[in-house]
């Protein structure tokens, strides 16, 4: 079973989308449930939260909420991203199988423009990532964010493509414009 944890600040949207695609985890018996911590949002998220069934944390401390998760193994995300394709399928078989870390492979379809590609690093969870929850407790601290526990680990690539985050903000600033 997998824990999905995410921070949220006024992604209402964004939220919507990515649990939307979450649900086929669900109903496979893969996510057995979704954590969103805030930090401080004035938007919806809390009601989308909650109406997807998720744990809606307002005031957290990273040590404590991956120790409460029910799942053994942990996927963070930003709200936004979308695994695709046959990604139940994939995580059902790589958490059975391997105990390393391991994120979602780019999107071939959604990348940056070159030159973004090579003046900025992506973000440490551009392209999710995927942990045991033993080892996230090991690392995990009162004051850190999900992006600490992602940054500087080795880690396996999934075949299993993750569109980033940014695609979905991308769409909600081109509408506001």
């Amino acid at each position: 079973m997998l824990t999905i944890i995410m921070e949220t600040r006024d992604n209402e949207a964004e939220l919507a989308q990515t649990l939307s695609v979450l649900v086929a985890g669900a109903v496979e018996g893969l996510v057995s449930d979704v954590i969103i911590l805030d930090h401080g949002s004035s938007d919806g998220s809390v009601h989308v939260a909650d109406a997807a069934g998720c744990r809606f944390c307002a005031e957290w401390d990273l040590s404590d909420v991956v120790s409460s998760a029910r799942g053994d193994w942990l996927m963070l995300l930003e709200p936004g991203a979308r695994p695709i394709g046959r990604w139940v399928d994939e995580l059902i078989e790589y958490v059975s199988l391997n105990k390393d870390p391991a994120r979602f492979s780019p999107s071939r379809m959604h990348r940056r423009p070159l030159l973004k590609r090579l003046s900025q690093r992506a973000a440490p969870l551009e392209a999710g990532f995927l942990m045991r929850k033993q080892d996230a407790i090991a690392v995990a601290r009162a004051n850190m964010q999900l992006s600490d526990i992602a940054t500087a680990r080795a880690v396996r690539k999934l075949a299993t493509e993750l569109v980033p985050a940014w695609v979905a903000l991308g769409h909600r600033s081109a509408e506001r414009a």
